[in-house]
C-alpha cells in the first residue's frame, strides 16, 4: 500500500498444521528505506516455547537482506507484546491511546452547540463530500492536505510517507479490495477554491456498527478556524444518514497531539484502554538474540 510492500510468514505446528504464530514485515521502498515495520504474533497457548524469538530472528534475516537497519512497531501497554519487546531490548517510543465515541450516549443538543461555534469560526469555508474514490479534480490537492500530517508527533528518524496523486490512487485501490466503505469530507477555502482540510472514516462489513476514523488534517495556513471540529461534526451527521447502524467511532492519538485530542474530547471521545506505544529495535540486535 502506497509503496510499502508487505510479506507475512507463518509458523505451523508440525503435527496438526495449525498456525501458531506469524510475523508481518513492511519494507518501504520510497521513504524509510533503512527501516522495516514488524508485527509479531504468537498464539497464547504456544507462547514461551521460543516461537516469538524464532520469528524475530527470521524477520531480522529478511530485513538485513533488504538493507534494513531498524525495526519499528507498536505494542499495547502491559500486554504480552510489551513484555516481548522488552525482552528483545527494544526502545519505547511515542505513547498513544485509542479513544471511542459512543453516539448512543451523546447528550441532546451537544453536537448542535458545537456546530454553531464551529460554523462561526469557519466562515469563508465550504464543505464537499465524496464516497470511496476521490474525484479527479480534488486528487492532487487532497494528497497535499493529507501531507500536512507530517508535523504530527512521530518518532525521531521516521520519515512521514509523502502522498501524491498516484500513491493516493494506489491506496484507494487497496482499500477498495478490503470491502470497506469510505467517506471523505473536505473543507474548501471559498476565496481561493483550494482544499484546506480533510477527514475520513471507514465502515467495514465485519464491524458494521463501528466507524473507523482515518486521517484528519488541516494545512498550516488554514489552522485556527476550527476546521477539524467542523469536519468531524459533519462526518457524524453524514454517517447518521448513510450508515445509521453506526453507533460508535474509534480513533487513535499520540499523546503529544494535544490539538486533535482536544477536538476529540470536545466531541465526547473517551480513552479506551489499553493504551499503546511505539517501539524501535536495531536489526543487528534482533539477529543477536538466541
Amino acid at each position: 500500500m502506497g509503496g510499502v510492500p508487505v510479506e507475512t510468514w507463518l509458523v505451523r505446528a508440525a503435527v496438526t498444521g495449525d498456525v501458531v504464530g506469524w510475523h508481518r514485515l513492511e519494507l518501504p521502498e520510497l521513504e524509510n528505506k533503512q527501516r522495516a515495520s514488524l508485527h509479531v504474533v504468537v498464539h497464547p497457548e504456544h507462547r514461551r516455547q521460543g516461537i516469538g524469538g524464532s520469528l524475530l530472528r527470521h524477520a531480522a534475516e529478511r530485513g538485513a537482506a533488504s538493507g534494513r537497519v531498524t525495526f519499528d512497531g507498536e505494542v499495547s501497554d502491559g500486554a504480552a507484546g510489551d513484555a516481548f519487546a522488552a525482552w528483545t531490548g527494544a526502545t519505547p517510543g511515542i505513547a498513544a491511546a485509542f479513544r471511542h465515541l459512543d453516539l448512543r450516549k451523546v447528550p441532546d443538543g451537544m453536537f448542535a452547540g458545537l456546530r454553531a461555534g464551529a460554523d462561526r469560526a469557519s466562515a469563508g469555508y465550504s464543505l464537499v463530500t465524496w464516497r470511496a474514490r476521490t474525484p479527479e479534480r480534488y486528487l492532487g490537492e487532497l494528497a497535499t492536505v493529507m501531507n500536512a500530517y507530517e508535523d504530527a508527533p512521530h518518532d525521531a528518524g521516521v520519515e512521514i510517507r509523502a502522498l501524491d496523486a498516484e500513491r493516493l490512487r494506489d491506496n484507494e485501490a487497496v482499500f477498495a479490495a478490503t470491502g470497506g466503505r469510505g467517506y471523505t469530507i473536505a473543507a474548501v477555502h471559498d476565496a481561493t477554491g483550494s482544499l484546506a482540510a480533510m477527514t475520513q472514516v471507514a465502515v467495514y462489513p465485519e464491524e458494521p456498527r463501528w466507524g473507523m476514523q482515518g486521517l484528519t488534517a488541516v494545512t498550516r495556513t488554514h489552522r485556527g478556524h476550527r476546521l477539524g471540529l467542523l469536519l468531524k461534526l459533519a462526518m457524524i451527521d453524514w454517517l447518521a444518514e448513510e450508515e445509521p447502524q453506526v453507533d460508535r467511532i474509534e480513533t487513535g492519538n499520540a499523546s503529544g497531539n494535544t490539538h486533535m485530542i482536544a477536538v476529540n474530547e470536545a466531541l465526547g471521545f473517551q480513552v479506551t484502554p489499553p493504551n499503546f506505544h511505539t517501539v524501535e529495535l536495531a536489526v543487528a540486535k534482533a539477529l543477536g538474540r538466541p
